[in-house]
């Protein structure tokens, strides 16, 4: 995949967790936009509800007026903590499929992308429900999808504990890790993909940081296409009520949801947010993977020294 020596798994866990935390801080504001666009007017016929959020610049005012500044920065720590988890699992697990050879079979880096997205995702999990009640709730006036009220991310865990026990907290997670495998496959696929052929056209030196950047811009768009609909599945299922066993008061899983969608909001509602959602995943992309391919040369020619 890279040019460079390989690193060992370990140091992949700590390089992608780290580069996409950093891109975290960045985007947030862009994920608080994408929730409340994909929470507006759920299970509605489109015309039948009032569009509090309409596009990206009117919804960032619309959040500060509402929350302050700092509301375009809600649920980050939860942002954080669910980057930091889901990626140091997906990097490590990648790296460790690519060291076995699996990189180098026809699919193999979409297999092994996928395969590290699902296993990130689930243990992510937790960290995203919290990440999205946060970003959903605000002032009456603009709320949109059920308000969970909570305080902070340790209040929600301790919330979410009490009231479904410990698989509450996995709650929607049958929408995650389909988001996740289809994204970082996606994504991961593709980065190699682009930048190997970037590479091959010779246009910029093999060893400059733009050729990773090319690589990661063109991963981006494929990224935000076939993520979007999954995402939008992912934020209706984390954000629903549920009854006092713990089941979800709207739908009972991610082909219930999709099915629930498409016939009340329309196979459009598929892309609800999607402006926002490129914005948030084509930087955070291209930030998180053009960090993690210098984090991973840096950490190879140290390597390569020590030797």
């Amino acid at each position: 995949m890279e040019a460079v020596e390989p690193v060992p798994p370990a140091v992949d866990l700590v390089l992608g967790a780290s580069a996409c935390c950093l891109a975290c801080v960045f985007t947030n504001p862009l994920e608080v936009i994408k929730t409340r666009l994909q929470l507006q007017g759920e299970l509605q016929a489109p015309g039948t509800y009032p569009r509090l959020y309409r596009g990206l610049v009117a919804s960032v005012a619309a959040v500060a007026r509402a929350d302050g500044l700092w509301g375009l920065q809600k649920g980050l720590a939860a942002g954080l903590l669910y980057q930091g988890l889901m990626n140091g699992v997906r990097f490590y697990c990648y790296s460790l499929m690519c060291q076995t050879g699996l990189s180098q079979q026809p699919g193999g880096t979409v297999v092994a992308g996928a395969v590290a997205g699902a296993l990130g995702a689930f243990v992510g999990s937790p960290a995203y429900l919290i990440k999205t009640q946060l970003q959903a709730q605000t002032v009456a006036a603009m709320a949109v999808g059920h308000q969970h009220q909570h305080q902070s991310v340790l209040g929600a865990l301790e919330t979410i504990w009490r009231q479904q026990g410990l698989l509450g907290l996995w709650r929607g997670v049958g929408g995650a890790v389909p988001r996740v495998m289809v994204g970082s496959a996606t994504q991961l696929a593709t980065f190699a993909s682009a930048k190997a052929w970037v590479q091959e056209q010779q246009w910029l030196p093999e060893d400059s940081w733009l050729v990773a950047l090319t690589g990661s811009m063109i991963s981006s768009v494929a990224v935000a296409v076939v993520m979007t609909p999954f995402d939008v599945v992912s934020t209706r299922l984390y954000n629903q009520p549920v009854d006092r066993a713990g089941r979800g008061q709207l739908y009972r899983g991610l082909t219930d949801c999709l099915v629930k969608i498409c016939q009340q909001e329309g196979t459009s509602a598929l892309y609800k947010g999607f402006g926002p959602a490129y914005l948030r995943l084509g930087p955070h992309t291209i930030l998180s993977m053009l960090l993690w391919d210098e984090l991973r040369k840096l950490a190879s020619r140290a390597q390569h020294q020590d030797i």
